[in-house]
């Protein structure tokens, strides 16, 4: 059986306790740093005026060409390490330098609208709760 899609979550939600551990998550960040022993890479990315780092294990998808200061997407599943850092089990790490960032942001906040709204519609018609969709 496939593994699901993943659901988009910005990068400041993935360390803020949003995200349940388990889940398969897409999010982005530039690349920062990375650590060839533990494999590990650092996403930074900066919402308001505040710095936010997105952790990913990179034992699935190595060998892959690192370019500090790029932008990346990755695509994963949610979980915490060992040394207890929320960090993302990459299946997809992929460069995206050049891709318009506010574009992506608005568009993850209207892909969000509309899934609230047909979650909403479909509770309405099956007579049950919709489910909760991150913030």
């Amino acid at each position: 059986m496939l593994p699901r899609a993943g659901i988009y979550y910005f990068p400041w939600e993935i360390g803020s306790g949003v995200v349940p551990e388990g889940e398969t998550v897409r999010t982005y960040g530039r690349f920062h740093c990375y650590d060839m022993v533990r494999s590990r890479v650092t996403l930074v990315a900066q919402h308001q005026s505040v710095q936010h780092q997105v952790h990913v294990c990179t034992k699935f998808v190595e060998p892959f060409q690192a370019h500090t200061g790029s932008l990346y997407i990755v695509l994963g599943e949610h979980e915490q390490s060992d040394d207890k850092v929320s960090m993302i089990k990459a299946r997809v790490l992929t460069c995206v330098e050049g891709m318009n960032l506010p574009l992506l942001e608005q568009a993850i906040h209207q892909q969000r609208e509309y899934q609230q709204e047909r979650e909403l519609q479909e509770s309405k018609n099956n007579g049950l709760a919709p489910r909760p969709v991150p913030p």
